[in-house]
């Protein structure tokens, strides 16, 4: 009978120690790494959105509704900014929630201290008149209320399209300045 209690005791001790064993080994295969701290905060985004429809106010009036897959917020940057890597839609509206303008781009980006748009890769813009504006870069600058570019300009109106290097606006896009024309070509009403 002694013997049946210390084989007893045995499977018990051996139990013990294999269950700690096991404990200790498995607790130490699930501490976190260590992450070091952030080095360059301002290549980092304060906010990482997708899939973003927003609407834009002025004194509790509707003026903006932009729509976009991706926007990034660089707020350290050393020029803090917001980054739309995948493109952009505005749609811009009058006192009664009329669309007067819409806007469209590849790619964009807003520098928030200077409240500067740069919009790239096929612009096309359409204001209030139905012209559609095409280029490969626009650059709106809100403070100034006006959208300039350095870029080929193309401007499809009812009657001719005109092309040309170079282009200013105001911010309605209904005066505007082409400041190299390569061409007025008229448009055959027949094929519309």
């Amino acid at each position: 009978m002694i013997s049946n209690v210390r084989f007893s005791y045995i499977k018990v001790f051996i139990l013990f120690f294999s269950t700690l064993f096991a404990i200790v080994a498995c607790s130490n295969e699930d501490k976190p790494e260590k992450i070091g701290a952030i080095a360059d905060r301002s290549a980092m985004p304060r906010l990482h959105e997708t899939e973003i429809t927003t609407i834009i106010s002025d004194s509790g009036i509707t003026r903006y509704r932009m729509t976009t897959p991706r926007w990034d917020i660089y707020d350290k940057a050393s020029q803090p900014h917001w980054e739309f890597p995948k493109g952009i839609y505005f749609e811009q509206f009058d006192k009664n929630l009329k669309i007067i303008t819409n806007i469209q781009s590849q790619h964009a980006r807003y520098y928030e201290n200077e409240k500067l748009w740069d919009l790239r890769g096929k612009v096309k813009m359409t204001n209030v008149q139905g012209q559609l504006f095409e280029t490969e870069q626009l650059l709106w600058n809100q403070v100034q209320e006006r959208f300039y570019s350095d870029s080929l300009i193309k401007i499809t109106e009812p009657t001719r399209i005109i092309k040309g290097i170079g282009f200013e606006s105001n911010q309605a896009m209904t005066h505007y300045t082409i400041r190299k024309i390569q061409g007025i070509f008229p448009v055959d009403e027949k094929k519309k």
